[in-house]
């Protein structure tokens, strides 16, 4: 018993040792700031509720039903949980196995199985119970690094969750502001049609009291049906945005057209949204955030593989009762105790194992390559995002300008046509160009707020410190 106590001290001192590389986490290469980053302004912004600066209970409130029923963010929380229980199971693997056993046997015995052979008991009962335990003694760290692979792939799967909260509520707000700007556009559509009937109500009295032509006529009436003609088109996008919306609520498609019916303007200002620096991007981002935790769990399979090098040990004890009688049963005389350690060690496997070992350093490598991607294409894409939200401002500005310009333009060329001065051709043209600056107008309007949005989907959220993104209005 001595020598066993010493063999069982000695291999739990071997039991701290873990085989395979230890995990050092990696800093993501990132430039110290973005080219297009404005300068600091005033403001401040919710870095968990960015779309409160748009100031919309309406949008507010279908951000808060897609958190809450979205069927794809119900999908995603499932895996956490399956993740969270493979991690308590892989826990539960590195502790003691033990169980209870009772049995109840009758034997007939045959005569070469009786002692001496053709006398004795012709039938024999045999009662036994007891408690048992197994151990696995995690000496090279097999276990420990499978659960420390299980708790990366739970922490992936956390920001995995957090990248799709992030995905809808940028969908939710894009699709919203798509189907804002949609209803302008159907407004401003409407209005063109009404301007240019009156347009050819002009014509038409023209050419009742002889001042006008037919032609005129025509092209006037050509002109006001191809404006009509855009209307439905518009209206279907509506409704798709509409269902849209909808299905991200986690309702069905049509359930939301009444409510969402209403025409609702274009945010006039737009939230204030700090950008930070790459690095700070970088690390608040849950897709990287993902990938550094898978690149974990596949540096930890490697221990795990390299384990099987090993020999592996358990260890078993049993102690219970055995009787030939139910009623001697926990009797002094059937008290029955075990206690044994097993080996068991593949030796001659070390090639299968190798490839095994290999396997899973090329999924690391791999899992690393997915790293540095990631960081690269987040950094590309909060560029690009800065970029497009920079030149659509611009672009606002000066349609604004134009669209101004072109109404005066519209309004003059009608008066001097009713005055005899120029022909009708002049006016479509100066119609048209209003047409096309307005809804070129409202275009860029959209445009630039979904730039907002996908400035907050790049960012994953607005940190709290200096060097926003603001409205055209705050940095005016």
């Amino acid at each position: 018993m001595h020598k066993f106590i010493v063999l069982l001290t000695a291999l739990a001192w071997l039991s701290g040792c873990a085989v395979g590389p230890d995990y050092q986490p990696v800093e993501p290469d990132a430039p110290e700031r973005f080219l297009e980053a404005p300068q600091a302004s005033a403001g401040s912004a919710d870095e968990q509720r960015f779309w409160a600066g748009f100031d919309d209970p309406m949008l507010a409130g279908l951000i808060r039903q897609t958190l809450d029923a979205n069927r794809d963010l119900r999908a995603a929380l499932a895996r956490y949980q399956r993740a969270e229980a493979l991690l308590r199971g892989s826990r539960a693997e590195q502790l003691p196995n033990v169980g209870v056993s009772a049995s109840a046997a009758e034997q007939h015995l045959a005569d070469v199985e009786r002692t001496p052979p053709g006398a004795g008991d012709e039938r024999v009962e045999l009662y036994q119970a007891g408690v048992g335990l197994s151990w696995e003694l995690d000496l090279f760290g097999r276990l420990r690094r499978a659960s420390e692979a299980q708790r990366a792939e739970l922490g992936a799967a956390g920001a995995d969750l957090a990248a799709l909260q992030v995905a809808l509520v940028g969908q939710l707000a894009t699709s919203y502001f798509q189907l804002r700007g949609l209803q302008q556009q159907l407004l401003v559509a409407r209005s063109n049609v009404d301007n240019q009937r009156q347009s050819l109500d002009i014509v038409r009295s023209r050419v009742g009291a002889g001042r006008g032509t037919a032609f005129d006529e025509v092209r006037a009436v050509s002109q006001l049906e191809a404006t009509r003609a855009v209307i439905p088109d518009l209206q279907a996008a509506v409704r798709a945005r509409m269902f849209r919306i909808a299905v991200l609520t986690g309702q069905n498609p049509g359930a939301l057209v009444d409510e969402l019916a209403p025409p609702a303007p274009l945010p006039e200002s737009l939230p204030v949204i700090p950008v930070g620096s790459p690095g700070e991007v970088l690390r608040r981002r849950p897709d990287i955030r993902a990938a550094e935790r898978r690149l974990a769990a596949a540096s930890a399979r490697i221990g795990v593989a390299t384990a099987d090098l090993f020999p592996s040990f358990s260890l078993d004890a049993l102690i219970g009762s055995v009787a030939s009688d139910s009623g001697d049963l926990f009797s002094a005389g059937a008290e029955s105790r075990r206690v044994a350690l097993g080996v068991d060690w593949t030796f001659l496997d070390f090639g299968r194992v190798r490839s095994r070992i290999d396997a899973a350093d090329a999924d690391s490598q791999a899992a690393l390559a997915n790293y540095e991607q990631t960081v690269l294409l987040a950094l590309e894409e909060t560029e690009t995002q800065l970029v497009r939200y920079a030149r659509s401002r611009e672009r606002s500005e000066r349609l604004g300008a134009a669209t101004d310009a072109a109404g005066e333009a519209a309004e003059l060329a009608r008066t001097r046509y009713r005055q005899g001065f120029i022909g009708f051709f002049e006016v479509l043209a100066a119609e048209q160009e209003l047409i096309d600056t307005r809804d070129a107008l409202i275009e860029s309007r959209t445009a630039e707020t979904l730039a907002m949005v996908n400035i907050y989907r790049a960012l994953a959220g607005a940190p709290g410190d200096a060097a926003p993104i603001a409205s055209a209005e705050a940095n005016d």
